[in-house]
């Protein structure tokens, strides 16, 4: 998978791999989570120079590794050695936000959410505040 340059990973992409994946960690990806990713990546700095078509891409890789066995453990590894320590807390609060999106969280969701602190190595009190703003930016 390494030697096509197309696969290699960027940091945005990880970003946008981490999304899809909350997104699809219930087994449906609402529109609302498609258009929190879609609008994440149109306005926020990270994104800045990243190409839209990426998402389809990376979408499809995570796809594809859910449908292998250790397909998570595979993804976290493409994302630690890709994603800068620096963006490990934008990558959570991405996640938390895709996955407020819709209005309700699912318990596959939540042990995403809690396997991806753990993974990235997100400093409880930080998560904490993280969950926090999300909550409230998506409050009906």
């Amino acid at each position: 998978m390494s030697d096509d340059p197309s696969l290699a990973l960027s940091a945005q992409d990880c970003l946008v791999a981490v999304m899809v994946a909350i997104s699809a960690s219930d087994g449906d990806i609402g529109t609302t989570e498609l258009i929190k990713i879609q609008a994440s990546v149109n306005l926020l700095p990270v994104f800045a120079d990243f190409d839209n078509d990426r998402i389809k891409t990376v979408s499809r890789m995570v796809f594809d590794l859910f449908e292998l066995e250790d397909g998570l453990d595979a993804l976290f590894g493409l994302v630690k050695e890709a994603l800068p320590d620096r963006l490990n807390e934008t990558a959570y609060a991405l996640a938390c936000d895709v996955a407020a999106a819709d209005g309700m969280l699912e318990e596959t969701e939540l042990r995403l959410l809690e396997e991806i602190r753990y993974e990235l190595n997100i400093d409880r009190l930080h998560a904490a505040a993280i969950e926090r703003g999300a909550r409230a930016r998506h409050l009906t």
